[in-house]
């Protein structure tokens, strides 16, 4: 019981990721050492208030995220001409500049990861157990949903007649120009997501002042400007998901599985790649 209480008294994480986004790139320390992989299971996060508190912060970053960007993607679309609205670029800032504050506002609580590709790619490098990968999932699967239904709320009219910021292929191009897209633009993403939280880089290049989120947020931007035109882009699988459920027209399940087939392929590249070409961990002596 005191342990418990402790936890809940220090708000510690107690059972934290070994590599929380946003905060190994911060460390202070100069002397990097490789951190242990994290084990399959840790059933001990179960009895951990810091654990929930992690989930309960992707949930209502998750939600954030969806309200603000589909809100974006519903004012552009209500608009005869794109010139009297933010327009694509502004959607793409929309996505980006949400993701930048989210991750900073959340990546010491949980890692800061609101989306189930970018949990996905750091549970393939052990950064974190299959037990919080799942949870974290679940979370921000149910937060996308929440904040794709309150858009809704807002306007179901306008949120079901202008395709409730649902992710398809469009017309001129095919499934498989589609599934390349995600795949390439979960790539960027979570290679950025390594490199921007590599403990190593931090020690390495210490004289260079980096903030983790920042990098992260202008992937998402840069990939949005790139691939809106394509599928909306989604490369991220709870945001898809949020907003099929709630607009729940055809269509939109008809490509729906590119959006999770697509992300998790490119998470597990960007995993692999970072993991055995760029700091060719599986080569290091013990």
């Amino acid at each position: 019981m005191e342990h418990r209480e402790e936890d809940v008294r220090l708000g510690a994480n107690k059972y934290s990721e070994r590599q929380a986004i946003g905060t190994a790139a911060q460390s202070q320390d100069k002397d990097y050492k490789e951190p242990p992989p994290a084990p399959l299971f840790e059933p001990g996060e179960l009895m951990s208030w810091s654990f929930y508190r992690a989930g309960i912060a992707e949930f209502v970053a998750t939600f954030l995220f969806l309200y603000i960007t589909v809100l974006t993607v519903m004012g552009v679309s209500k608009s005869d001409s794109k010139c009297s609205t933010v327009g694509i670029q502004g959607i793409a800032w929309a996505f980006g500049g949400m993701i930048f504050a989210l991750v900073y506002c959340t990546a010491g609580i949980s890692g800061g990861h609101i989306n189930p590709a970018v949990t996905f790619g750091l549970f393939l490098a052990r950064k974190l157990s299959l037990t919080r990968a799942l949870f974290y999932m679940i979370m921000q699967c149910l937060g996308a949903i929440c904040g794709a239904g309150v858009v809704k709320a807002f306007g179901k009219t306008l949120y079901e007649t202008k395709g409730g910021g649902a992710n398809v292929v469009n017309v001129g191009y095919t499934k498989g120009d589609g599934l390349g897209a995600e795949i390439i633009g979960t790539f960027v993403l979570v290679y950025t997501v390594f490199s921007a939280t590599d403990a190593k880089r931090s020690a390495r290049d210490s004289h260079v002042p980096i903030l983790a989120p920042l990098p992260i947020g202008f992937a998402v931007f840069l990939v949005h400007l790139a691939t809106i035109p394509i599928t909306g882009t989604g490369i991220n699988p709870a945001r898809s998901l949020g907003a099929a459920i709630i607009y729940n027209k055809e269509h939109a399940w008809n490509d729906h599985w590119i959006f999770w087939v697509g992300p998790f392929i490119g998470a597990a590249l960007a995993a692999l790649y970072h993991q055995v070409v760029i700091r060719a961990i599986p080569f290091k002596s013990k």
